[in-house]
């Protein structure tokens, strides 16, 4: 497997691979109104102008993807997804590692479901802190906002 940085030409890959992953954290909240399902081609493809894209290829698939953009010192890293049948292998883990090491910030910055046990765990693990609890949509998703400074790092 490599990571290695992911082009537009990789977005159709990278949604579809996006809103496979994604589809348990729906189930999780009996919601499947959340926004990396309803995210379009427009609007992945949109990104790639603001964001780095990363994908993992294992026999020349896209079985991971993580995206990040700096802002005034915060690099808010979103949307890491792997594929179901590679998760709890430490890719997400890798994919993390590396999305950081394309910036310098101040801080790291992410939200995850509060009911996303594996998730935060991950996170966590990482160096990750809770900061901020808000309620998402209609209040029924509760998420996390986490935090890493760069002293942390």
């Amino acid at each position: 497997m490599e990571i290695v940085r992911a082009s537009v030409e990789d977005a159709k890959e990278i949604l579809n691979l996006q809103k496979l992953a994604f589809r348990s954290e729906a189930e999780l909240y009996n919601d499947y109104d959340i926004s990396p399902l309803k995210q379009t081609m427009g609007e992945i493809q949109e990104q790639f102008k603001t964001h780095i894209f990363l994908k993992a290829v294992h026999e020349g698939e896209i079985v991971g993807t993580v995206r990040a953009c700096e802002k005034n010192g915060t690099c808010y890293i979103g949307r890491l997804a792997v594929c179901p049948k590679m998760q709890n292998q430490g890719m997400g883990a890798i994919l993390m590692k590396k999305i950081e090491s394309y910036f310098k910030p101040n801080r790291f910055e992410l939200f995850v479901g509060a009911k996303s046990e594996k998730n935060k765990h991950l996170y966590q693990k990482l160096g990750y802190s809770i900061f901020k609890k808000e309620q998402y949509g209609c209040g029924a998703i509760e998420v996390f906002y986490m935090e890493k400074s760069f002293k942390a790092i």
